[in-house]
């Protein structure tokens, strides 16, 4: 491998703005006015990216209350900044009078670009696209902030899908730098174009992917969450996985993440998941750092400490000792990485990314992928694809949803590299 992973990743950071299979001529749509329904945490946020850069924005709430919790909180995020001295003071007022409350999406008929940032709730979603079918004036690009739920099945409510796109912002919104920009099926090319200059425009890092459950980062961090909590089924202490995690390079592992995220996300009382453990602890009011106890427990500074109470609620579970089954750092990253590179290469073969390159952009800008290792495909070229392919075999005996990519195998065959994959990038809309 020629290229550091340093040099690597900027000329990826570049690639990814190239959209490829584009028609010649296509243009942009004006974005001089933009709309945000839901003014919580994301809708904050993504509100703050235009308002930052001098663009009209409309925030709309279904709650008077709701919506003054909204703006103070992007009030609040503003004077940290000024305070810090990122922008003059008089910045702050500035903005702000760049943002509009409302309680009706009627107040969206004017604007360019519409990005509903609700709660993963199809039929809500469905709700809201069919009411601004009706509201949004002609050639106005619909955007949904969903992280996970099939973007054509909300472009099919309205009589525009052509007009609908995914616009995938990460937590915090106003801070995370990456967008995934999510083509459906019928996203016309100049709505594809234009997000995409607007990504440019608000200063994010950009990747073009297509519709899929999870997309490309959660879809990959999915086989991560499940390979770790697989291992902690066999008996492995959350913070031994997460402490290899944090040698491999990641700021934090799975373990901490989850409990910085909230365990009862997707979760309510009385439910019996796929992950007994994870129930057993919120059962216990233990929901992550802002109940002061998840996996881990947490003093007065939010620093964990591995937990006495997780412990035996694995053993309980699991029926094995705590220490009893044990795996170096190495082996578990291999048991929870390679099954990432896996699901990146099928990822490719379904062409729901443009290219190899993108993947990795992801996961270094979006969910803090270590700079040394240059991404699940670059770093699968550290490792070779004949080891990768080794432990899926190996993993692929007990779960047959590890069985190895076709390319893979051909990869390891052939002596080829993870990211040199041609998948011939996504196709082109209408």
């Amino acid at each position: 491998m020629t290229k550091s992973p340093e040099a690597y990743i900027a000329e990826a950071g570049e690639k990814a703005w190239e959209i490829a299979n584009l028609p010649a001529g296509v243009g942009e749509r004006p974005i001089n006015k933009v709309g945000v329904i839901g003014a919580g945490t994301m809708g904050g946020g993504i509100t703050m990216n235009f308002a930052s850069v001098g663009i009209p924005v409309t925030i709309v709430e279904t709650k008077q209350e709701a919506l003054d919790r909204g703006l103070s909180v992007v009030r609040g995020n503003y004077q940290r900044s000024a305070d810090k001295g990122r922008f003059p003071p008089e910045e702050v007022d500035a903005r702000m009078d760049r943002i509009s409350g409302s309680l009706t999406t009627d107040d969206l008929s004017d604007c360019d670009l519409i990005i509903e940032a609700v709660f993963e709730d199809m039929d809500l979603k469905k709700q809201i696209f069919t009411a601004l079918d009706k509201i949004a004036k002609s050639g106005a690009i619909l955007a949904t902030n969903t992280s996970a739920l099939n973007i054509d099945e909300i472009a099919a409510v309205t009589s525009r899908p052509q007009d609908v796109i995914g616009l995938h912002f990460f937590s915090p919104a106003n801070v995370m730098k990456l967008l995934e920009v999510v083509r459906a099926d019928q996203t016309a090319d100049d709505v594809v174009v234009t997000s995409m200059a607007t990504a440019k425009r608000i200063g994010k890092i950009v990747a073009l992917v297509g519709v899929c459950p999870g997309f490309v980062g959660n879809r990959i961090l999915f086989y991560r969450q499940n390979q770790s909590n697989k291992l902690v089924n066999q008996g492995v202490m959350p913070w031994d996985v997460d402490a290899a995690f944090r040698d491999f390079g990641f700021r934090m592992g799975p373990f901490q993440m989850s409990d910085l995220a909230g365990l009862d996300i997707g979760w309510k009382k009385g439910a019996k998941t796929q992950n007994p453990i994870r129930d057993a602890l919120c059962e216990l009011d233990r929901r992550g750092q802002k109940s002061g106890a998840g996996y881990y427990d947490y003093d007065e500074n939010r620093q964990p400490t591995p937990s006495d109470v997780t412990a035996k609620i694995i053993q309980d579970v699991t029926g094995i000792a705590p220490g009893a089954s044990s795996l170096s750092a190495d082996e578990i990253i291999e048991a929870c990485v390679y099954p990432m590179i896996n699901e990146s290469v099928r990822i490719l073969e379904e062409n729901k990314a443009q290219r190899p390159s993108d993947i990795d952009v992801i996961w270094i800008y979006g969910y803090g992928w270590p700079g040394d290792k240059g991404g699940p495909m670059f770093y699968g070229d550290m490792v070779g694809a004949d080891k990768v392919l080794a432990k899926m075999e190996e993993l692929a005996k007990d779960d047959p949803a590890m069985a190895p990519a076709d390319t893979l195998k051909k990869l390891a065959a052939d002596g080829g590299k993870f990211v040199d994959i041609d998948c011939g990038g996504l196709k082109t809309g209408g």
